[in-house]
């Protein structure tokens, strides 16, 4: 069975942030949501950069990424992840609550993978995170391990 890669979770809101994760346990998905609650932070954990040097390596499953964020904005995330030979294979869905044409344009020139609307009621948000949650963790088939990850991976005799 393969590992289960955790879901990345870029989100600024307090509130919106509470009621993704409440919607991901929820769900009862057994991967672990990592959170980023800035731009910058993302890219770091990605790159394994920054405060994220050490981490274990690996790819998310996805990466819910908010529009509007401090440090780096959602478009320039998706741009430096979707540039980036090493991150451009993982799932970018934009999650956000803009219905702003020129956001959902900018998203996909960029190579996003969807753009969801937040839904303002409640059962509506919990369905639509379940929803792509599950796509994305469960039912896409990932992209094989990036050559830099299999040959930093270690086995202790």
């Amino acid at each position: 069975m393969p590992d289960i890669k955790p879901i990345l979770l870029v989100e600024d809101n307090p509130n919106d942030l509470e009621l993704t994760l409440h919607a991901l346990e929820r769900s009862l998905l057994a991967n672990e949501v990592v959170i980023a609650r800035d731009g910058a932070e993302a890219v770091d954990w990605l790159k394994l950069a920054g405060a994220h040097k050490g981490r274990v390596t690996g790819d998310p499953a996805v990466v819910l990424l908010d529009l509007k964020l401090p440090k780096l904005d959602g478009l320039q995330v998706l741009e430096r992840i979707k540039t980036d030979d090493d991150l451009k294979h993982i799932p970018v869905v934009m999650l956000t609550a803009s219905k702003e044409e020129s956001d959902l344009v900018r998203s996909y020139s960029l190579g996003v993978n969807a753009f969801v609307v937040k839904p303002v009621d409640f059962k509506d948000f919990f369905k639509a995170i379940q929803d792509v949650c599950v796509f994305w963790a469960i039912l896409n088939e990932p992209h094989p391990p990036r050559r830099r990850e299999q040959a930093m991976k270690v086995t202790e005799v």
